[in-house]
């Protein structure tokens, strides 16, 4: 019950820290994940969780592994196999030989194949934290994928080198030879193992589609299983099951680029439910490494024999060190390459130098380290190694996440006409991304409504593509536009109120056009956020249902003298604008306004009210379906935010152009 407890506090504090990351986007989610897990372990709830490694290698590293292998492109991979495999391997054996030595040399107390141990143990780089870290500035995507990739292979070669230097501390023996033939053979046996592993599951699945078995959740429980079997196997062989998880990865990456053509809703299930996995996972372990975090420290604190400030600054010397080392590694190799000196700048070697951060996978080796040696005695300074690597962890997530921002040079536009094409060129991804939320929400009963807001949206794509506007004042014109746009709704209110006095309409229509004018002037102030309409609407309906005073009480009439109010109106404000409107003027925002009611106009004219022959089910449908894209355009815009992709003013710009199209469509499935 106890382990039941932790973990689902450690999944609320997985969904606590994405919702603090909102309001602090410029501190990574890992760390505040940590500080989460440290905050869990530090207050008397009573709860520790004791870190397994073997069972954290197999629940966490080899299926985030498999997933990094099935989704890094695999040309990028060969393409850059040189500098991936002098960092993953060339650059870890360096690493124990320089830092080992050096650890050995400054801590005499631990000996010197437990100094080789930390040291291979410090080696290994972090995947989930380099992308977490990197995602928001904007890295090189040659940089990216150069750390993905030594990320990828350097956990094999950084634990293998652990496994023997913890092996020579437990025994006293050593031999060069036999440890260079057993890395070949456990690595090599990895790969091999992985991908015949792989390519077996891969025929039992196209041996169940033959036979007429094509359901996807069975389909996708393969998919979940798979890493742990390649893991599993591979080390019950006795070879490296980490390169296991990554080679069955690649694998199954072919593989999927063809089943998606032959079962394309497996491809969605499959994208929800890992994303669901990959989120769960990430996110845990940043909390499991805060949570150890208090407990390996206080340990050598409360330690009389350990200086407090002398051992932090150890922990600090041999994290320098690692820096200096993977700088002068990485110059070199640009250096003497010929290739890389044109692709590598200082500026690049900089960056790969810092966003080299040591992750979970350290602590976990550092904590199979065995409490005892051979001989029955204890393994020395075993506590100091652990403490060491958790600080140096701490060190370089704190290292990257400062410097990389400062280092990280960000784009600057240089002309007014190259924001606004930019502002345009964004506004199409944004839109695309609902697009693509739109499909994969359809199904076969909102089907014909997907299709008709789909298409409204390619529609409005097509007419942003093919708008060319370069010279407008971004931030004053969008005010001026607004003022017009209130403007104009004030026209509108007016017309209503005089037609209601000429008895020309009835208080019902009167009430009803001037309720949707109010929602969207607040749509349009940005008074009114979507979570309010909703629950609003939600309010509505229920009403609605008690007192019986639904939408079904319009009846077509009512819809046609809604209509046709609605028509008038707009002529109306037409009327009035046109009289406004100043052609030698530049960019009168009186002219967008006047186009928007021009659209209108055409609207409701070529669109009688008898051509609208579709069900009430079906209207329901694309209104929600409305709601949904234009959520999904916000959560786009959060999430290039977050990422650093776009800035805070052209987010902003691209929110108000989502709340005007919320205006429009909430104003179309209100009359239209």
């Amino acid at each position: 019950m106890e382990v039941f407890i932790a973990v689902l506090i450690m999944l609320v504090l997985i969904g606590v820290s994405n919702v603090i990351y909102r309001f602090i986007p410029f501190v990574p989610v890992p760390l505040i994940q940590i500080a989460l897990g440290a905050v869990m372990t530090i207050l008397p709830l009573g709860i520790h969780l004791h870190l397994e490694p073997e069972l954290f290698f197999i629940l966490f590293i080899a299926p985030l592994l498999y997933n990094d292998g099935k989704h890094t492109p695999r040309d990028e991979l060969w393409r850059l196999r040189a500098p991936i495999l002098l960092l993953s391997v060339g650059l870890v054996f360096a690493t124990v030989f320089v830092v080992g030595y050096t650890i050995h040399w400054m801590i005499p107390s631990i000996p010197l194949a437990a100094a080789f141990g930390l040291a291979a143990i410090l080696s290994p780089t972090d995947a989930v934290a380099v992308g977490a870290l990197a995602g928001r500035i904007q890295l090189p995507k040659s940089l990216m994928r150069l750390l993905e990739g030594e990320a990828l292979m350097n956990d094999a070669s950084g634990l293998v080198a652990f496994k023997f230097a913890v092996a020579a501390a437990m025994t006293g023996i050593f031999s060069l030879h036999k440890a260079t033939l057993s890395f070949l053979v456990i690595a090599v046996g990895g790969l091999l193992v992985g991908a015949v592993i792989a390519f077996i599951i891969i025929l039992i699945r196209q041996l169940l589609r033959r036979a007429g078995l094509e359901d996807e959740t069975m389909h996708m429980l393969l998919q979940i299983v798979t890493p742990f079997i390649l893991y599993l196997v591979a080390e019950e062989l006795g070879v490296s099951g980490i390169l296991a998880a990554v080679a069955g990865g690649i694998v199954h990456a072919v593989e999927d680029d063809r089943a998606d053509q032959s079962m394309p809703k497996l491809r969605s299930v499959s994208l929800s439910t890992w994303s669901v996995i990959l989120f769960i996972l990430n996110g845990l372990v940043f909390v499991i490494l805060g949570i150890q975090i208090p407990d390996v420290t206080s340990v050598i604190f409360k330690d009389p024999g350990f200086n407090n400030y002398v051992v932090i600054w150890y922990a600090i010397i041999i994290f320098a060190l690692l820096l200096v080392l993977r700088f002068v590694w990485t110059f070199l190799f640009t250096w003497f390459g010929a290739s890389s000196r044109e692709t590598l700048s200082y500026k690049v070697i900089i960056l790969t130098t810092v966003s080299g951060v040591r992750g979970a996978v350290t602590l976990a080796g550092a904590f199979s380290i065995p409490l005892l040696l051979n001989n029955g005695s204890p393994f020395p300074q075993r506590d100091l190694i652990i403490f060491l690597a958790a600080f140096i962890i701490l060190l370089s997530l704190l290292t990257a996440s400062i410097l990389l921002p400062l280092i990280a040079k960000k784009r600057v536009i240089a002309n007014d006409a190259e924001r606004s094409h930019e502002e345009r060129e964004w506004q199409m991804k944004v839109m695309g991304a609902a697009v693509k939320h739109l499909e994969h929400v359809s199904n076969e009963t909102n089907e014909a409504a997907v299709e008709s807001v789909i298409a409204e949206y390619r529609r409005m794509i097509l007419q942003i593509d093919m708008k060319d506007n370069p010279n407008k004042q971004l931030s004053r014109g969008k005010r001026e536009e607004l003022e017009m746009r209130m403007l104009a709704l004030g026209i509108e209110r007016n017309y209503v109120h005089k037609q209601l006095e000429k008895g020309l309409i009835s208080p019902k229509h009167a009430h009803f056009y001037n309720k949707m004018l109010d929602q969207i002037e607040l749509i349009l102030a940005n008074r009114l956020h979507l979570s309010k309409m909703v629950i609003k609407g939600l309010l509505s309906k229920i009403k609605a249902l008690l007192t019986g005073n639904n939408k079904a009480a319009y009846t077509e009439a009512d819809i046609y003298a809604l209509r046709g109010l609605k028509l008038q109106c707009s002529e109306a404000v037409l009327e009035e604008m046109q009289a406004r409107c100043m052609p030698e003027v530049k960019n009168d925002p009186s002219e967008f306004v006047i186009a928007y009611y021009n659209q209108i106009v055409n609207r409701m004219k070529t669109m009688p009210i008898h051509s609208r022959n579709k069900s009430n089910d079906f209207n329901e449908a694309r209104k929600e379906l409305h709601w949904v894209a234009i959520q999904a355009e916000r959560e786009e815009v959060q999430v290039l935010y977050e990422k650093g992709t776009i800035d805070r003013e052209l987010a902003a710009l691209l929110r108000r152009h989502i709340r005007d199209r919320e205006a429009a469509m909430y104003e179309e499935d209100e009359i239209g």
